[in-house]
């Protein structure tokens, strides 16, 4: 029974299916038949034809010839990867059916379905049913051009295409998207994504997103309608988004973000609810995209309704350990105020922490407010239910894997068993936070025990790495060049020790340390630690135009801890030191005696220098007591920390005195991520029968006093050279000259305030490490003995003759031929020479000088700046710049400043 072949082909199914590829105007390239091909058959073009055609309703299958057929065979041509078995398992044709155009035109719908096919048709003759398929290529490799602002390895993660899996184009639509979307995160609407397709041998496809960013779209203008109590600027203040301007550069919040749109809705707000207008809304909220696509314009339309007040304002409390009339007196709100709904908030935070406290973790705290309208009125009633008092089940410790959990444990100041406190574990969390061997902004977790009076905490750790290698070169306002190595471990075997090791080399000073602590002996409260260390610098580390002497000190530091209580601690100190204060004796030695014994010579080195030369051993005793309630010891955000200290040198030794220092900062988080700080610090030295060594005495400067130089403040020697004016006539160097000589004395007691503000910038440039900050320092360093000063006569300047063993001045006496060349020497103490000779004095011939004693006066000096911390990629960046508002005169002031390289 033969009949004409029935064949139907797939190109209308395709081109229908292909429609659904121009995606609201997202155009998609087409196959190509070659590798070198990008462009689309014409009958696949993404362009929009003429006429469209059906997207739904296939063309149907021209009917067989004769109804009814029985299909006898089904055969599958053109198969590669599928097996025949399983393409026909894709249809409902089965051998035995009776064959219908209707069955033929399903038949092709579920192969379309499939999406793993270019092209296929179904022919049926004389009962038998052939489908030949095209495979959809394989996908070799995902290229991605354009992504500048956003990585591949950003992108890639995040589409469903992948190398080694058949190309679908309905895949294609939805990773275009999705970039798409991506890129709309960061604030770029204006981004298109075309991809394209090359096509390989073996039936293999490279896909390319091709991407233009486009420009990042920011917030031209916000726009506030209805407003009548505030105006614009004071809204815009309140809100996250910032209008894009020159003013806002750092800021990454001038970009659009709907989620950020809904955020500032609720910030209007809570403004307008701080401020009694317990009935304002936000109408509407709508951002607007510019023709050009670049930015947006945001249109907000309130209504901003009356202002309430408080009424009645009461505390009813159902827990037996607190009196309603006791809560109630402790409210901050009182009847007739402003309507404040953040004071609400944290009044229920408040009685929670309260109730918490006492025991009672699960203290539910509701506040009922009641609104009068025709008076304008809010009464609240806070109800604080009842509950059962909470007992710790078990503290539980997870996630650590180097630290031991004893090392964690001890830090608690809760045991199990005992009652529940909020203030305690709050506590433990920042003991915790302090170690610095975990997460950032760890938070002690607290779960439901067995029974609703048990409580179990667990403290689920991230472990941090807490080795520390650092290998630097750098420069410094200070130190000029630095190279310094160090290698410390603060988590050392996971039992809490910190072992460092350290060696520093820079233009003036070297140094070298080796490093032990263990904050637990034996597991007992007790801190025990020693440094071994070797320190060289010279003075040009302070003085940097006059090297005048160098300085050594080797030795080691026993240190000995024990807490007293929660917040204050007890720490003794034994410190042995030799230390070694030379000068060049070529510049600064002189024979007056004429025995062959240089010695040092006042006049040019300074009696203060001079008395502190040689090598003396320095056996020191000290002891510090710490209070502490620093919520982190890393970076500090709250609290405050006080140390003072006692040293006494005498115990042995060759110097005497005792040292007194106190110190005491405070930390606020003043909100918004404003931190402010402010630091006291003060000390006195006291000789014990000898005066206090110049190495000894306290300096002040650049370090420690920022709008200074390097021991700029503070008592001084300057001795100012002359110089010839027009008219010939001698007048002394200005003060801050670089030809006078100026050494610092330092003091023996010393104050110094510092008043801090770090100012939050964008997250953009928070990524970056930046923290700027705006500074007051306030200080001065004093009290030493008036030194005795020296006026050369003018004009010859001073003339130091060198004498022999009994006192008589030297000359050098020469020979000369009678054309008055010399032609030989000796020396003698005659002053006058016979004839034919020449007698020259033999000494130190220093120019006409004037030396001032400046600086010594507790009267405060006073500089304000702007700081900047960078924790830049070639190691932490510090750079100030300070005015000084108050100086004495000799002090020396330094406007800029900075250090990189090394940590300050």
């Amino acid at each position: 029974m033969g009949s004409k072949a029935k064949t139907i082909k797939s190109q209308h199914y395709a081109v229908a299916l292909l429609g659904c590829t121009i995606l609201a105007g997202m155009p998609i390239a087409a196959l190509a038949q070659d590798a070198g091909d990008l462009t689309l058959p014409p009958e696949e073009s993404t362009a929009a034809p003429q006429e469209e055609e059906p997207a739904v309703a296939p063309t149907p299958a021209p009917a067989p010839q004769e109804q009814g057929e029985i299909i006898r065979t089904i055969a599958v041509a053109g198969a590669e990867r599928l097996e025949p078995e399983t393409i026909v398992s894709y249809i409902q044709l089965r051998p035995g059916m009776v064959y219908t155009a209707a069955a033929g035109d399903q038949a092709l719908l579920d192969l379309a379905e499939t999406e793993l096919f270019a092209d296929f048709e179904l022919a049926f003759n004389d009962g038998n049913v052939v489908i030949t398929v095209e495979e959809n290529p394989i996908i070799n490799r995902i290229i991605l051009e354009g992504n500048r602002r956003i990585d591949a390895d950003e992108i890639i993660p995040e589409i469903n295409l992948a190398p080694r899996q058949i190309f679908t184009r309905s895949r294609v639509r939805a990773d275009v998207a999705r970039i798409i979307e991506l890129y709309k995160r960061q604030g770029r609407f204006a981004a298109t994504v075309e991809p394209q397709m090359v096509m390989l041998d073996q039936n293999r496809v490279d896909v390319i997103f091709e991407i233009s960013e486009g420009p990042k779209s920011r917030v031209r203008q916000i726009n506030i309608i209805g407003n009548e109590v505030f105006s614009d600027g004071e809204l815009r203040d309140e809100m996250v988004t910032r209008e894009a301007s020159l003013f806002a550069i750092f800021s990454s919040n001038t970009s659009y973000d709907p989620d950020r749109l809904a955020f500032d809705q609720q910030k209007l707000r809570q403004f307008y609810l701080t401020e009694g207008y317990a009935d304002f809304r936000v109408v509407s909220a709508v951002a607007e995209l510019t023709p050009d696509k670049r930015d947006f314009i945001i249109t907000y339309v309130v209504e901003e309704g009356d202002r309430y007040t408080f009424g009645d304002v009461e505390v009813v409390s159902q827990l037996r350990d607190f009196s309603s009339e006791q809560l109630s007196a402790g409210l901050v709100m009182s009847p007739g105020d402003w309507y404040n709904a953040e004071q609400i908030d944290d009044t229920v935070e408040g009685l929670t922490e309260t109730a918490g406290a006492f025991g009672y973790a699960f203290a539910d705290v509701r506040p009922r407010i009641t609104r009068n309208a025709e008076e304008r009125t809010m009464d609240v009633t806070f109800t604080v239910a009842d509950a059962p008092r909470v007992y710790i089940e078990a503290i539980e410790i997870n996630g650590n894997t180097l630290t031991q959990d004893k090392v964690i444990r001890r830090e608690f100041r809760i045991a199990e068993g005992d009652a529940f406190s909020s203030l305690q574990v709050a506590r433990s969390t920042a003991r915790i936070n302090s170690l610095g061997y975990f997460q950032e902004n760890f938070e002690i977790e607290q779960v439901e025990g067995s029974s609703p009076d048990r409580i179990i905490l667990q403290a689920n750790v991230q472990e941090e790495p807490t080795g520390e290698l650092t290998l630097s070169a750098g420069f410094s306002s200070l130190e000029s060049f630095i190279f310094n190595g160090s290698i410390r471990q603060n988590n050392f075997r996971g039992r809490g020790q910190t072992i460092g090791l350290g060696v520093n080399y820079s233009r003036y000073s070297r140094s070298a340390n080796v490093s032990f602590t263990e904050p637990k002996v034996f597991d007992r409260d007790i801190a025990l630690g020693f440094d071994i260390y070797r320190q060289d610098f010279n003075n040009g580390y302070f003085n940097r135009d006059s090297a005048t002497y160098e300085q050594s000190t080797t030795g080691f530091s026993l240190r000995v801890g024990v807490p007293l209580s929660e917040y204050m601690s007890l720490l003794g100190s034994y410190t042995l030191n030799y230390q070694d204060v030379t000068v060049d004796e070529s510049r600064f030695f002189f024979d007056f005696d004429g025995d062959g014994t240089a010695q040092c010579e006042p006049l040019i080195a300074g009696r203060y220098l001079c008395d502190a030369l040689g090598g003396r051993l320095q056996s020191i005793l000290g002891t510090s007591l710490t209070y502490s309630t620093l919520d982190s010891r890393v970076r500090p955000t709250r609290g405050m920390n006080a140390v003072a200290t006692v040293q006494f040198a005498g115990l042995g030794g060759d110097t005497r005195y005792v040292r007194v220092r106190g110190e005491v900062s405070r930390y606020w988080n003043l909100g918004s991520g404003f931190i402010g700080s402010l630091r006291l610090e003060g000390g006195y030295i006291n000789g014990l029968g000898d005066d206090v060594l110049l190495t000894d005495r306290f300096f002040l400067g650049e370090g420690q006093i920022r709008g200074f130089d390097i021991r700029g403040v503070g008592p001084r020697v300057v001795r100012r050279t002359y110089e010839l004016d027009e008219n010939d006539e001698p007048v002394l160097i200005p003060l801050g000259d670089d030809r006078n000589q100026d050494d610092a004395l330092g003091g023996e007691a010393y104050y110094l305030a510092r008043a801090e503000i770090e100012i939050p910038l964008g997250s953009g440039v928070r990524e970056l490490g930046l923290r700027p900050s705006l500074f007051v320092d306030v200080g001065s360093v004093f009290g030493v003995d008036a030194p005795q000063l020296t006026q050369s006569p003018l004009p010859d300047g001073l003339f130091i003759p060198q004498r022999d063993g009994n006192g008589n001045p030297e000359f050098t006496q020469f020979t000369l031929d009678d054309t008055g060349a010399v032609i030989g020497s000796i020396t003698t103490i005659n002053p006058v020479a016979p004839d034919g000779r020449l007698n020259t004095p033999i000494g130190l011939d220093l120019p006409p000088f004037s030396e001032e004693f400046l600086g010594d006066t507790p009267s405060p000096r006073v500089t304000a700046g702007l700081g900047v911390n960078w924790n830049s990629p070639f190691g932490p960046f510090r750079i100030d710049i300070a005015y000084d508002i108050l100086s004495e005169r000799g002090d020396e002031t330094k406007l800029f400043s900075f250090n990189v390289g090394t940590q300050f």
